[in-house]
């Protein structure tokens, strides 16, 4: 197999790691948001986060982001060779 074929399969495998890692971590980490009531009436439930989300914050996803950026210089490295 040649060298450069290896470096793109390389890249290739840490670009999917990445994204598994950080879905990954999002679904380990349990529920997304607790039901609340909707309105004053509490006519029904949602599933939405009454604040905002912080599940997908850069600052918690370095490992899986320095995982694709890796890959990705992979297989710009072979692209331009």
């Amino acid at each position: 197999m040649h060298s450069g074929m290896v470096l793109i399969w390389i890249g290739a495998l840490l670009i999917v790691a990445g994204i598994v890692l950080a879905a990954g971590q999002v679904l380990w980490k349990g529920r997304l948001s607790d039901p609340h009531q909707i309105g004053a009436s509490g006519s029904g439930t949602t599933l939405e986060p009454q604040g905002r989300v912080r599940a997908f914050h850069p600052r918690h996803h370095w490992p899986s982001i320095l995982l694709i950026a890796l890959g990705i210089i992979l297989l710009l490295a072979k692209a331009a060779v």
